[in-house]
């Protein structure tokens, strides 16, 4: 068809005339609404990168003597992060002396993985890296089937909060759904507190490393100085 005439035709039905095939010979054209292609484009676009799932490997650091309440906190944390799909890291750091004991980091790694067996397994068996022992933990549940449960769960949760609105007893409900507020509110709040331990984890470590070698040498011998000749 003559350009001419798709342009006319174009005009007649109130669409655009886009070129989708360049190069073509002779070159292909297509009456569209382009505005409303280019929507539809972006809408798609936007619901696939919805459902992609990316890997994202979590990292909790522990030390071999941790206190059974720090270790409940950070098991807390491995477990939310296998329920949301993440892989975990988890690094046992030794300090002076505790580096001669590494079946003591051992230990504490393969009572964290019987804990949480039921959500995730030993991908990664413990290895040690210099100071470090290294463990990492893969969850039975896919990323994209976390991320479904956690949207499907976000629907019905902003369903019923419709539904209690439209209701006749919104106001009494107003105080579950401030319940239910904060306990997201709190949710965001552990991942600030993961974030806060691992920091506080590593200035630990930025301050061990220089005072062990004064630790080592206060354990040596002391050499008493030899007795002079004339005494």
């Amino acid at each position: 068809m003559p350009l001419a005439k798709a342009l006319e035709l174009a005009q007649e039905y109130d669409l655009d005339l886009v070129e989708v095939a360049a190069t073509a010979r002779p070159p292909v054209c297509k009456l569209m609404d382009y505005g409303k292609f280019k929507y539809e484009s972006a809408m798609k676009a936007r619901e696939a990168r919805k459902n992609q799932a990316h890997t994202v490997i979590k990292e909790m650091k522990l030390r071999p003597k941790i206190d059974p309440h720090d270790y409940d906190t950070k098991k807390g944390h491995v477990v939310r992060f296998l329920k949301q799909g993440d892989k975990v890291k988890i690094t046992i750091m030794f300090r002076g002396r505790e580096q001669s004991r590494p079946e003591l980091g051992f230990r504490l790694l393969q009572r964290l993985a019987d804990d949480v067996q039921d959500l995730g397994f030993v991908e990664s068996s413990p290895k040690q890296d210099g100071r470090n022992m290294i463990m990492v933990l893969g969850p039975h549940k896919k990323k994209t089937e976390a991320m479904a449960e956690a949207r499907a769960l976000a629907d019905a949760r902003k369903a019923e909060r419709q539904g209690r609105v439209a209701g006749s007893d919104a106001p009494a409900d107003a105080e579950e759904d401030d319940a239910l507020d904060a306990a997201i509110e709190a949710d965001d709040a552990l991942d600030a507190a993961a974030e806060a331990d691992d920091a506080v984890d590593a200035v630990t470590e930025a301050q061990d490393a220089p005072a062990e070698a004064p630790a080592d040498e206060a354990d040596a011998p002391v050499e008493q100085p030899a007795a002079s000749q004339g005494a």
